[in-house]
């Protein structure tokens, strides 16, 4: 039987979940920013104690982490060096000369994380259709070497122009330094992000080789830890994409690792969304750091292929370092239980993005930290059972919250403890509640009807209030919830997704160029996934990213995974304009449609979904006891049911307002809201 693991590295908590067959177990540790490996040895040796289990019974161990994502937002990255061709050195700071705010006469814009000292060029240049117009300069190259070797570079990006049609120089080059430099990292724009839009290619490449080194140091640690602990199983990692992959190609390419761990949460929610028979629904997943907000339709989560990390400013679009990644859509902002209050110069109550982490962490953790965050405002208004807290693993202490509320927060604002606590919780509900319509509304879709599924450590302490907040009148809270992203990485396929640029336009469009593109697409994809797969059935999806000529933005549109025709290109032209028809309302008559890329994903086929449940009898559940609880509606302060989640059998009901308790969270049934029990063991609430 097989006996998996997955670890989920957070800002504050370290998750894990172990299944072995249909038993479950999960547990949260404090994660150890020092040396993250060690809060996962940790998490590991209790997780196997709890399940006893030995290290050498596991088959399997998915991880995902922060690491990479937390190295670009804080520079913590290696010493990097850009090779580029003649005249582009400076694509980096240019960008594409938008501004994100256009009336900020002092705008900031975020700084390329090569220095122009050592972003050196080479002569060299192809055209647009990979000819070589200048040969490259092999021994200028050579001549950069000195200077390389006095920086003491420990990273090299190399970006030449239209090197995703014609990888020959860009593969050469890294021939001749890897001769010179042969323990520094190397990444080519040809391999990491093979894709037009200088730009955004040469951002992505310099990124991957930003945290190259930090990564592999990392995950070879990691590894030598869990084969100290006696764990010789092959070892996944989540990509951002919503897939697994190998570590050797982790180390490769780790700027897809940026978002894994909110991924994995979007894939728990898609998981729970099938399960359910709820094809539309709204991801909330709120944990110590950030939270997370996903659309997911047809129990698909959005996706997208470009993200930005280290946004200057915040929540703002485009001030951000661009990366050209598969990635998982999803909004995300600094919200979480970790999330520092404070009052701002004009005197409002902000949340965020500061985050107290783990180390002090809030205030109530007891270890140092004197900064009120938003879980002591949330045990300040009673939400939380001091001693119960991360499953009684770390007891909280009210006093030192409520101090902390009342020096940074109340008394600059003439309010008592509690009332500063229900103005940070609120703040926090609105900015959620705000993120998610945005999001909305620029996915081009509402929330109508929606069902919110709210997990993570936070997501079901404000699920219910923020689901009042966007109109949304049901919302699910599945078994699990507190380890959420953890338990998603066991439900995510072994995949692999490769994107490259053919420019293509349907007026003239080469059926054999596109066809044997798409090929070689397939094996490179496949070649990955089979490292992984241990012998599983195989799926592919592929996609192409199309737009009418002379427009800037472009719409992904499906392709069938098989050699096309001229039937087929017809089909997906006329797809085209069904799709784009869907998004703007019209089709545009009598403009031919460009391709600018495609995309061939290639995946294990996903296990069935377990069995609708019946619906079982309905029985009223009786509280284990009761607690004053602020009520961040009203300001009232009432006595609120509480009852223990793992005594609540199938058909359980209660009326709120009342406070369902667990290991991980704590579920929060508001005034007028009503829980129940369903036929899988997960809290089903319901407004009215």
């Amino acid at each position: 039987m097989s006996v998996r693991l997955a670890v989920d590295i957070g800002g504050t908590f370290t998750d894990l979940a172990l299944e072995n067959g249909a038993r479950r177990w999960t547990t949260k540790v404090l994660t150890t920013p020092a040396a993250p490996e060690e809060g996962v040895m940790q998490g590991v040796r209790a997780i196997l104690a709890d399940a006893g289990l030995m290290p050498s019974d596991l088959s399997l161990v998915i991880h995902g982490t922060t690491l990479a994502t937390n190295a670009l937002i804080e520079r913590k990255g290696a010493k990097t060096a850009l090779i580029t061709t003649e005249g582009f050195r400076d694509v980096l700071a240019l960008g594409n000369e938008a501004r994100y705010d256009q009336y900020d006469l002092q705008i900031v814009l975020p700084e390329p994380l090569v220095p122009r000292r050592l972003r050196l060029p080479v002569s060299e240049r192809l055209d647009n259709e990979g000819h070589v117009l200048r040969p490259l300069d092999e021994a200028g190259l050579r001549a950069l070497v000195p200077v390389l070797k006095a920086e003491r570079v420990e990273a090299i990006a190399i970006g030449f122009l239209h090197a995703f049609v014609n990888p020959a120089h860009e593969r050469r080059a890294r021939d001749i330094l890897a001769e010179e430099l042969p323990d520094v990292p190397i990444s080519l724009s040809c391999e990491v992000s093979p894709e037009m839009r200088e730009w955004e290619r040469f951002s992505t490449t310099v990124a991957n080789a930003y945290v190259q080194p930090l990564m592999s140091r990392y995950l070879t640690r990691l590894e030598s830890g869990l084969r100290d602990l006696g764990i010789t199983c092959p070892l996944f990692l989540m990509l951002s994409g919503g897939g697994l992959t190998t570590v050797e190609t982790a180390c490769r390419f780790p700027i897809r690792l940026v978002e894994s761990g909110p991924a994995g949460g979007a894939i728990f929610a898609a998981t729970i969304a099938r399960e359910c028979g709820i094809a539309d629904v709204l991801s909330y997943d709120m944990g110590g750091t950030t939270a997370k907000v996903c659309l997911i339709d047809d129990y698909r989560p959005q996706a997208s292929r470009t993200f930005e990390v280290a946004r200057v400013g915040r929540f703002k679009k485009g001030s951000g370092l661009p990366l050209r990644i598969p990635v998982i859509e999803m909004v995300e902002i600094g919200a979480g239980g970790g999330s520092i209050a404070h009052v701002d110069a004009l005197g409002r109550i902000a949340v965020g993005p500061e985050s107290a982490g783990a180390d002090p962490g809030p205030a109530c953790y007891g270890r140092g930290g004197d900064k009120p965050a938003v879980t002591d405002a949330n045990l300040a208004l009673g939400r939380y059972d001091p001693a119960r807290f991360a499953g009684g693993k770390l007891a909280l202490r009210p006093e030192a919250a409520r101090a902390a509320l009342e020096a940074h927060v109340g008394s600059k604002l003439g309010l008592d403890p509690a009332m500063a606590a229900l103005g940070v919780v609120e703040m926090v509900d609105e900015n959620m509640a705000n993120a998610a319509r945005v999001h909305a509304i620029e996915s081009g879709k509402n929330l109508d009807g929606r069902t919110l599924i709210a997990f993570g450590g936070g997501g079901p302490v404000h699920g219910y209030r923020v689901a009042e907040k966007i109109g949304i009148r049901q919302v699910l809270v599945p078994s699990g919830a507190g380890v959420g992203s953890a338990i998603g990485f066991l439900r995510a396929p072994v995949a692999y997704e490769v994107v490259k640029s053919l420019y293509q336009r349907f007026a003239s469009f080469d059926l054999a160029a596109v066809n044997a593109l798409l090929a070689e697409m397939q094996r490179e994809a496949a070649a990955i996934v089979a490292l992984g797969a241990q012998g599983a059935a195989t799926e592919e999806h592929r996609l192409g990213y199309m737009r009418y000529v002379g427009q800037g933005h472009e719409i992904a549109v499906p392709i069938p995974a098989r050699v096309l025709t001229e039937a087929d290109v017809t089909a997906i032209r006329a797809e085209y304009d069904r799709l784009y028809t869907a998004f703007y309302d019209r089709p545009v008559p009598g403009s031919d449609v460009e391709i600018l890329s495609f995309a061939v994903t290639v995946a294990t086929v996903p296990p069935p979904v377990a069995a609708a449940k019946a619906t079982p009898v309905r029985s009223r559940a009786t509280p284990a006891r009761t607690q004053p609880v602020r009520d961040t509606t009203t300001g009232a302060v009432s006595e609120w049911a509480i009852y223990d989640r793992v005594s609540l059998p199938p058909g359980a009901t209660l009326e709120g307002p009342a406070i369902i308790a667990e290991d991980e969270t704590s579920t929060l049934v508001g005034p007028g809201w009503r829980a129940e029990i369903d036929g899988f063991g997960y809290i089903r609430l319901s407004q009215g």
